[in-house]
């Protein structure tokens, strides 16, 4: 495969991305180096019976906007939680031993230098004990939930069940909540799980409806002919008193020196995302004519996305939606030949659909980058929501995948992102997606 790299940045919502693949190919050799050595089985960490009467809190796991003030009461017991993620723990010496191997992936004159890890080398070296799991497991179906998979990187194990099922078994009501005129569901206070479990339970990703927020500001326009019907696009936008100028694939391609490699002026030849592929995270689909309108009318070669679902379509979600249409275009913008692979997953009461696709994708090893352009602050995802990112970015970097998050325009307040005052009143914060 090839090396590639993915540049995604924003201001005031010019949002760019950009492909530049290397010509080095590089092989997956048949024995790998010493580091890849296996030096046994995982011992289990699940020593104890698994008593559900001795409990213990994971903390730092109820969304801060799950206020009194909120509050409007207790879900329906009979309320879904679908898709529920509970993140899985290292031990110290696995922890150790990853970033040990990140850093030799990385490092050309070692033995493990771009030797990238499968999904299933990285569960079976990374992974709890096949006992751990099923510890886990039954304790999950004992309880009345429904297992519906168990990630094949041992990062996850999905589940889901009901909003009365999570009171009896995680001790924590679903509570709903009216915040800015939206209603949320969200748990209420922390949840417990067997002490027993603790060696290898991080947290889950999350229990509650609050979304991440998509990156893009809308400011753009356009102008379409009431007789011909063609689009075209207005390249003066004003703000604030002044104004910005729009920017094209090729005014792009020009400003960043993009244009030798799309015409094959350079020794590497011309590289232009021909043989790559960037998957794209969405939890709302999209209409497929907006991508043809796009290239076509930038002069960009005809070429389909791959729409990937992940459960049930979701169908046109709006704020995602034009997040995903402007994700996927300009994904193909620059990298005009690349394949793009939009994967899209539902947002569910307990789960955000963009975290469930980016999990499908590393897990599955679809692209050799990986693209998201949603956020929130460390304090609204909690310990499990970011012990979760975590994981999972540091099992794509095993697997040779580059991740790139769009950390958006809110700088040090994005705890107050969309905060009409427009100040840190929460305090200093960032996007813990990012």
């Amino acid at each position: 495969m090839h090396f590639s790299t993915i540049v995604k940045f924003g201001r005031k919502r010019l949002y760019l991305e950009i492909l530049a693949a290397s010509a080095l190919s590089i092989s997956i050799p048949a024995s790998l180096g010493p580091g890849w050595a296996q030096s046994g089985p995982e011992p289990a960490r699940v020593t104890e019976a698994v008593d559900a009467t001795k409990l213990l809190a994971l903390r730092g796991n109820t969304h801060p906007l799950a206020r009194p003030e909120f509050d409007r009461g207790p879900a329906s017991d009979e309320m879904p939680m679908e898709r529920i993620l509970l993140v899985l723990k290292r031990s110290p010496e696995q922890e150790d031993a990853l970033r040990h191997l990140l850093d030799e992936q990385q490092t050309k004159s070692s033995p493990n230098f771009h030797h990238w890890l499968t999904p299933e080398e990285f569960g079976q070296r990374f992974g709890p004990a096949d006992a751990d799991i099923q510890a886990v497991t039954e304790w999950l179906t004992s309880e009345g939930f429904e297992v519906k998979r168990v990630a094949a990187g041992r990062t996850v194990i999905e589940f889901s069940g009901s909003a009365g099922l999570v009171r009896e078994a995680l001790h924590t009501e679903i509570h709903q909540y009216d915040v800015n005129g939206k209603t949320r569901f969200a748990n209420a206070s922390d949840p417990r799980i067997p002490q027993a479990l603790e060696p290898v339970v991080a947290g889950f990703d999350s229990l509650n409806s609050f979304p991440k927020k998509p990156m893009h500001r809308v400011v753009g326009a356009f102008r379409k002919s009431k007789t011909t019907g063609e689009v075209r696009p207005l390249f003066s936008i004003p703000l604030g008193g002044g104004f910005l100028l729009g920017v094209g694939p090729t005014d792009f391609a020009t400003i960043y020196n993009v244009l030798p490699l799309w015409n094959g002026t350079t020794a590497a030849g011309t590289i232009d995302g021909t043989g790559q592929s960037i998957a794209i995270v969405g939890d709302s689909n999209i209409n497929i004519a907006d991508v043809r309108n796009f290239r076509s009318m930038f002069g960009l070669p005809a070429k389909d996305p791959q729409i990937i679902l992940d459960g049930p379509d979701p169908g046109l979600i709006s704020g995602s939606e034009t997040e995903a249409d402007l994700d996927v275009e300009w994904a193909g913008a620059v990298a005009k030949n690349a394949t793009i692979k939009f994967v899209v997953s539902e947002d569910t009461e307990a789960s955000f659909g963009a975290d469930l696709s980016a999990l499908y994708i590393i897990d599955n090893n679809i692209a050799p980058v990986l693209s998201v352009s949603f956020g929130a602050c460390e304090a609204q995802l909690g310990a499990g929501g970011n012990a979760f990112l975590n994981a999972i970015w540091q099992q794509a970097a095993a697997q040779g995948i580059t991740v790139s998050v769009a950390a958006g325009d809110s700088g040090a307040h994005t705890c107050d992102q969309g905060n009409p005052a427009n100040v840190a009143v929460n305090g200093l914060s960032v996007s813990g997606v990012a």
